[in-house]
């Protein structure tokens, strides 16, 4: 990236080979996964220097030991398990990303590749994977039996976070744009789920609850939880950790506490929550995340446009 800016701000060019400062790997790629906070950054939402390489996600071999491994893409997270350092960066925020055939990253960012995952499937999971991970087990608490609502199935988030529920035992459901999508989630271990095109769609899937009281967790990647709280039950918990279809909400402050209602603000997870995930990726009862699309590294701005088009199920990948 020379500009902030559309797809075509993402132009194939060589640059300089990235050196290692102390404590620090470089990692020959061999796939780098999409996800939405690239196209905010290639935007210009964080400022980012300019040249710049952006990608938070990858999957690659280490040079100085040829171990293959998959990257964290949170840096610097410090030592508070509960919240991030003021240091916290995600990887291709300032620091160069993954859509390069190279990267260096810090040692504590690495991590063996999962056994039986491809060089895609392994890209595709560290960001949806810890981000799923904290916001389900570190923030909200899920455990087996619990229901659980993800709202927005089909994105990358939400198809990661449906495969943690379904390994922790929850028993979960959706919502989602299409019937097709809804389908999808269905054969990826949904018990139910309904359009969140309709009106009324909150009350529709409170329905599916147990005893139609509500559901213990709601996960809502997008942010439309000012609806989606009223599928909750009295007592549960709500956990926010995007904003790509509302960056603002209104809410009843009376509603919401006499509901006796958490919400439960995350982000991307640390070091202890890429640990957590790894051990139940481990167990192997986590399905890996599905791909919908793989493109050449060269033709990055061809999969950004993939992605800002919106109605794909799975990640979009691109391979060096």
């Amino acid at each position: 990236m020379s500009q902030y800016g559309g797809p075509d701000a993402l132009v194939p060019r060589e640059v300089d080979e990235p050196v290692p400062r102390p404590g620090w790997v470089t990692v020959d790629l061999r796939a780098s996964a999409l996800n939405w906070h690239d196209v905010l950054v290639r935007r210009g939402r964080y400022g980012s220097p300019l040249p710049h390489t952006p990608g938070a996600d990858g999957a690659g071999i280490r040079t100085d030991t040829g171990a293959e491994v998959v990257l964290l893409p949170s840096l610097f997270w410090g030592e508070r398990p509960s919240a991030p350092s003021r240091e916290f960066e995600i990887l291709g925020d300032r620091t160069a990303g993954t859509y390069a055939q190279r990267v260096c990253v810090p040692e504590e960012s690495l991590a063996p590749k999962p056994i039986g995952y491809s060089w895609e499937q392994a890209a595709a999971l560290p960001l949806v994977g810890v981000t799923s991970y904290r916001a389900l087990v570190t923030r909200a608490g899920l455990s087996a039996g619990e229901s659980l609502l993800i709202i927005g199935a089909g994105g990358g988030i939400a198809t990661m976070a449906l495969s943690l529920a379904t390994a922790l035992g929850a028993r979960t459901f959706v919502t989602a744009s299409s019937e097709e999508k809804l389908a999808r989630a269905r054969a990826g271990g949904a018990a139910g789920g309904v359009l969140h095109t309709n009106e009324g769609w909150p009350s529709w899937a409170k329905s599916l609850s147990p005893c139609g009281e509500g559901f213990d967790v709601i996960l809502d990647p997008v942010g439309l939880w000012d609806r989606s709280v009223h599928a909750l039950r009295p007592g549960g918990r709500i956990v926010v950790l995007g904003a790509n279809v509302a960056e603002q909400v209104m809410m009843d402050v009376r509603e919401f506490f006499f509901g006796q209602y958490s919400l439960l603000g995350t982000t991307m997870g640390g070091p202890a929550d890429f640990r957590g995930l790894l051990d139940l990726v481990a167990t192997g009862s986590v399905a890996p995340p599905p791909i919908a699309a793989t493109y050449p590294l060269e033709d990055a701005a061809e999969a950004h446009r993939l992605l800002e088009a919106g109605g794909r199920f799975g990640k979009i990948v691109l391979t060096p």
